[in-house]
C-alpha cells in the first residue's frame, strides 16, 4: 500500500473549485445525510468495483445485486458530491444533441435509442416507488422558445419527434404562453407531461439506501489512485484495494482527478463544464404557482439555456450561465439573480441566500459516451447536463451487459466520439470560442 499511496494526487484546480462552488448548495442545507460511510482500508474482494457513488454508479450497484453479484461502490468524497447531488433537478426524455445520435445510428436504431431516454423516465419513476425515496417528483416540463426564429425551430423539432419516434408533446402558441408562465421572455413552447423534475440529491441519497439495504459496500472518502487492469483487475485507493472481475468507472470528470492511472484513455473525450443555481427565499404557495402554472420544469432553447423551476417548499431554483473556461462568474449571486430577474422581474424583492455549481461532462458532439476497455472495464460519462434520467439507465445498461444481456449498452457504445483537440491544455480555449459563436447566434 506505501507505493500506492505516493500516487495519490493533492487537489487539483478542479477539486479546489469544486469544494469552493458546494458551500452554497441548497440542497445540502435542505437534506439531512446519514452518518459518513467509513473509507476503505485493507484488502477486499468482489464481483464488481464501482468507482462513483453518484446516479450512474448507484444504478449499476443496484442492478448488479438484483442480478446475484456482489459490489463494492468507492466515492471519492460522500454519496451524491457530484453532478449528481447538485444539478438542475430536470429528469428530461432526450439527449443533449439528439442529432448526435441521428447522425451516426440507422433510423431503427435511433428510434431504440431515443426509446433508451423515455425508459429512462419510467425507470426513474419505478425506483421511486419501490424504494419509498422522498424526492419532491413533480411531472412536467416545459420547453421555451425566446422570440419567433426559435419557436419555429422549436415547433419543427416537435413535430419531428412526434413523426419519428411517436414522442407528443403540448404546442404552446404565443398567445397562450400566459396561461403556462408568468414571463415575457418566451414566444411560444412545449409541454412534456412525461418529463419532470425532483430534488436531486434527496433522490440520491434514498438510491444510496437502497443500494446498502440490497448487500452492496459502499466506501466514502475513499479515492481511486489506480486501476491495475487485466483478467482480475484491482482497484486501489490510498489506504486500499479491491480485487473483482469486472470494474464499473462512473467517475465522470473527477475519474482522472485523484490519480492518473486510473482511465486516462477515457477521460481524453469529455471535458469539464461548469454551471451554476441560485435558490430564491421561501415564497407565499399562491406566488409560487402563480410564476409556473403547473410547478413544471422550465428550459429555454438557447445554446448558453436558462433553466428554473419550483422547489416543494416554494422556492424558485434558477441555473444557467455556464462557464465552458471552468472560471467561477465574479460574484455568482448577483450574477445569476441578473439572469433570473430578466425572466421574472416581479421577483425583485427576494433575496438569494443560496448560491452553488460544479461540473458537468460534456462530450464534443453532446451525445452520451459509454463504453468498456480490455473486455471487462465499463465505463459511463459524457452525460452533457442532460443526465438525471440517463444516469439511472446507463447503470441499469452497464449491470445488463456484465451479466450478459449487453444489446442496449452496445447499442449506445456504437456512438463514436473524438478527443477534445490539443489535450487538455488546448480544448478549454478552443471551445471557448465555440460558444462565444453560438452565444453571437442566440443574441441575435
Amino acid at each position: 500500500m506505501e507505493n500506492v499511496a505516493l500516487h495519490a494526487k493533492k487537489p487539483t484546480a478542479l477539486l479546489r473549485r469544486e469544494q469552493e462552488l458546494t458551500q452554497g448548495s441548497y440542497y445540502e442545507a435542505s437534506v439531512r445525510r446519514p452518518p459518513p460511510e467509513a473509507p476503505l482500508a485493507g484488502r477486499t474482494t468482489a464481483d464488481v468495483c464501482v468507482i462513483g457513488a453518484g446516479l450512474a454508479g448507484l444504478s449499476a450497484a443496484l442492478e448488479l445485486r438484483a442480478r446475484g453479484l456482489s459490489v463494492v461502490v468507492l466515492e471519492a468524497q460522500t454519496v451524491g458530491w457530484g453532478a449528481s447531488g447538485r444539478n438542475g433537478g430536470q429528469a428530461l426524455a432526450g439527449y443533449a444533441s439528439d442529432d448526435a445520435v441521428e447522425q451516426q445510428l440507422a433510423p431503427e436504431q435511433a428510434r431504440q435509442a431515443w426509446q433508451v431516454t423515455v425508459d429512462a423516465l419510467t425507470l426513474l419513476r419505478r425506483r421511486i416507488a419501490e424504494h419509498d425515496i422522498d424526492c419532491d417528483f413533480v411531472d412536467g416540463y416545459l420547453s421555451m422558445a425566446v422570440n419567433a426564429r426559435k419557436g419555429e425551430a422549436l415547433r419543427a423539432y416537435t413535430e419531428q419527434l412526434e413523426r419519428d419516434y411517436g414522442y407528443t408533446m403540448q404546442p404552446i402558441a404565443p398567445q397562450d404562453v400566459c396561461a403556462w408562465i408568468d414571463s415575457e421572455r418566451f414566444h411560444s413552447g412545449v409541454y412534456d407531461p412525461q418529463s419532470g423534475h425532483l430534488h436531486p440529491l434527496k433522490y440520491c441519497l434514498g438510491l444510496a439506501g437502497a443500494v446498502r439495504a440490497a448487500g452492496a459496500r459502499i466506501y466514502e472518502h475513499s479515492p481511486v489512485v489506480q486501476v491495475q487492469r487485466g483478467v482480475k483487475p484491482v482497484v486501489r485507493t490510498a489506504s486500499g484495494e479491491v480485487a473483482c472481475d469486472f470494474v464499473v468507472m462512473a467517475g465522470n470528470v473527477y475519474l482522472n482527478e485523484y490519480g492518473k492511472a486510473v482511465a486516462p484513455d477515457v477521460g481524453a473525450r469529455i471535458m469539464p463544464v461548469g454551471t451554476y443555481i441560485i435558490a430564491t427565499a421561501q415564497m407565499e404557495a399562491e406566488r409560487a404557482e402563480a410564476l409556473i402554472r403547473q410547478r413544471a420544469a422550465v428550459c429555454d432553447t438557447n445554446f448558453v439555456l436558462d433553466y428554473f423551476r419550483l422547489t416543494a417548499d416554494n422556492r424558485l431554483l434558477f441555473g444557467g450561465g455556464v462557464s465552458y473556461s471552468g472560471a467561477t462568474p465574479a460574484n455568482l449571486r448577483e450574477a445569476m439573480r441578473r439572469r433570473m430577474l430578466a425572466v421574472f422581474p416581479q421577483l425583485a424583492d427576494l433575496k438569494v441566500p443560496h448560491a452553488w455549481g460544479g461540473f458537468v461532462d460534456i462530450t464534443m458532439n453532446r451525445g452520451p459516451d459509454f463504453g468498456r476497455v480490455d473486455g471487462n472495464l465499463y465505463y459511463l460519462q459524457g452525460f452533457s447536463g442532460h443526465g438525471l434520467a440517463l444516469t439511472g439507465m446507463a447503470g441499469l445498461l452497464a449491470a445488463e451487459a456484465i451479466a450478459g444481456q449487453a444489446g442496449r449498452f452496445d447499442l449506445l457504445s456504437q456512438l463514436r466520439h473524438r478527443d477534445f483537440p490539443g489535450g487538455a491544455a488546448m480544448r478549454t480555449p478552443a471551445l471557448v470560442l465555440g460558444t462565444l459563436y453560438h452565444r453571437l447566434r442566440d443574441l441575435l
